[in-house]
């Protein structure tokens, strides 16, 4: 029998939000390790609000939120709000009740600005890795680095002369700016959208844009990221961000650290040895031209070593955390302005390619 189609609207609603989601979805068990991260920080997050005034939106449902977006590919907080409003799947992993209204986006990006100023980010990652059940999944003695160019949101037009030499761009919304021949350099010119972002060309016969670099300390065992940071993007940014992460990283033996060539430089191989770190380092250049005195050194760098040759093996899986970052998330080119900012939301991002390898890993989920 045909069934009747039914236009009215039921007043009432008796299934709770919980029961919309299926027991088997791999939102769970990241939603179960996310929710036990939050508790962990509920101090930290009582020291970034006044005891007085009127409640902010609460920081845990900006955090999950957050990770929502980059989850989703959702492009814009103007679309995550719209989802958040009629997913229910989202309103679920959020924390909001199924009538709750939905926040305007400008309300709950001036409200996320606060963590992301506040650093919580990267204490966020450190407290998800901390965890009992992900701790046992990390090697503690082999690591790899790399880094990545981010675009900065801000065209090449606003690259200006910081002395207003040079000639505006025409009027209008998309007004025309022909700096050909022109010479410019970091320098000399600055961004008038983004301050802090550098010109910078990753290669010779490539171009030059606007950019941060983002970079990454991955273990080896299962390719999970223990550290994340950004910064502007120079010729030796990518070696000391290493060090920096290497440095609050606390190790009580020795550990080993594979790169591409991009760190094949004297004193940097030399600053790992002085921090107790064994260099895996791909060689810049066939050893055949690089002469007796530099293949010694080559040598001394245990590049004979068969753990060498698996560091060098494994170290390409970094390329799968860049490409989650920038294709799944979004991130290939940065929708916040700031080194700051940037530097959280990349994190933010990171984690999250985390919490989606964590659960397999562990056997949660399919």
């Amino acid at each position: 029998m045909r069934g009747v189609e039914s236009s009215a609207d039921d007043l009432f609603s008796y299934i709770r939000l919980e029961e919309r989601v299926p027991p088997d979805h791999p939102l769970r068990a990241i939603r179960s390790l996310v929710d036990e991260v939050l508790d962990q920080m509920s101090l930290r997050f009582e020291q970034l609000y006044s005891k007085m005034g009127r409640p902010s939106i609460p920081p845990e449902h900006l955090l999950r939120a957050t990770l929502l977006q980059a989850f989703y590919s959702v492009r814009s907080e103007r679309m995550l709000m719209e989802q958040i409003d009629y997913n229910l799947l989202f309103r679920w992993f959020v924390g909001l009740p199924i009538d709750a209204v939905v926040w305007h986006p400008t309300v709950f990006t001036k409200n996320r600005d606060r963590l992301l100023e506040a650093d919580v980010a990267h204490e966020f990652l450190m407290r998800l890795l901390g965890l009992r059940q992900v701790k046992r999944l990390m090697s503690s003695e082999h690591f790899t680095v790399d880094g990545t160019l981010i675009d900065a949101w801000a065209s090449m037009k606003s690259f200006r002369a910081k002395d207003g030499s040079d000639e505006p761009p025409a009027p209008g919304r998309n007004g025309e700016r022909n700096f050909r021949r022109e010479k410019r350099s970091n320098d000399t010119h600055a961004s008038t959208t983004d301050p802090d972002a550098r010109l910078y060309r990753k290669g010779n016969g490539q171009s030059a844009r606007l950019c941060f670099m983002g970079h990454v300390l991955m273990e080896n065992r299962n390719g999970l990221v223990v550290d994340a940071t950004l910064t502007h993007a120079t010729g030796t940014a990518e070696r000391e961000a290493t060090l920096t992460m290497l440095d609050r990283k606390p190790r009580k033996r020795r550990i080993t650290l594979g790169a591409d060539k991009a760190y094949d430089v004297t004193g940097f191989v030399e600053d790992l040895r002085g921090r107790n770190v064994t260099p895996h380092i791909a060689v810049n250049g066939t050893i055949s031209k690089l002469g007796k005195q530099r293949k010694t050194a080559i040598d001394k760098r245990t590049t004979r070593h068969p753990g060498y040759v698996i560091s060098q093996r494994i170290r390409k899986r970094v390329e799968e955390v860049f490409g989650w970052a920038k294709v799944q998330a979004g991130y290939g080119k940065m929708k916040v302005r700031g080194c700051a900012k940037a530097g959280a939301v990349f994190t933010f991002a990171i984690a999250a390619y985390n919490l989606i390898r964590i659960p397999k890993l562990l056997g949660a989920v399919p």
